[in-house]
């Protein structure tokens, strides 16, 4: 039983969804010992910008009239989704970017949806059902009431592209403030910021064995 993680931020030293992720992988571990982790590290190997482009195109040029960038584009898309098909669980980890989704995940998801498996009027229910865990990083606040409130175009992005797109059993684990430490005038929110990343660590450590569990229930 493989777990597929994914993890977006361009700061791995310092990353928060990284850190949360660990803990919800490290909970899956423990609940499925010597189960395969399959990693997809695209803030280390980010998709090239322009390959769903090339292979959204593709499509619409003869077989052999296609050339190298299109069907490198197709063979990488083929890839990703396969990742995804081979794998019984999933972990996203994916900051918020300027208040929208990191541009290395929303490549990513382009090109998984033009592999013919998820594409749109394909079959749907490659992967529908199986249970996924989305940790995100939000280094302002965004709830209701705040000064940001409705800022945040990425959570329900995201969770839409994984959930409804895909068809995953979908839980969150989110951090808020995360630069609350870093930035000046947010010195009053340091300790929000504190408990709201303990909050996250321990909904992931939950999620994570959720994932285990869920996954043994499904093959039962």
């Amino acid at each position: 039983m493989s777990l597929f993680r994914l993890d977006a931020s361009i700061n791995p030293a310092h990353s928060v969804t990284r850190e949360i992720a660990d803990v919800a992988q490290n909970a899956w571990q423990d609940t499925r010992p010597g189960a395969p982790v399959v990693r997809r590290d695209l803030g280390a190997d980010p998709i090239p910008s322009g390959a769903w482009a090339a292979a959204t195109l593709s499509g619409f040029v003869p077989v052999d009239e296609q050339d190298a960038d299109q069907r490198a584009a197709q063979a990488l898309a083929a890839t990703l989704a396969a990742e995804l098909v081979a794998a019984e669980a999933y972990l996203f980890a994916v900051p918020l970017y300027n208040y929208g989704v990191s541009q290395h995940f929303k490549t990513w998801v382009d090109l998984v949806l033009a592999d013919p498996t998820f594409a749109a009027g394909g079959p749907r229910d490659a992967i529908a059902g199986r249970p996924a865990v989305l940790v995100t990083a939000r280094g302002g606040g965004y709830g209701p009431g705040t000064p940001k409130e409705g800022w945040d175009h990425a959570t329900p992005w995201m969770v839409r592209i994984l959930a409804d797109v895909l068809g995953l059993d979908v839980q969150v684990s989110a951090a808020e403030l995360t630069l609350a430490e870093l930035t000046p005038g947010m010195e009053s929110l340091v300790d929000t910021a504190r408990q709201s990343r303990d909050d996250a660590r321990e909904s992931a450590r939950t999620q994570g064995r959720s994932l285990a569990e869920r996954v043994v229930g499904a093959s039962v």
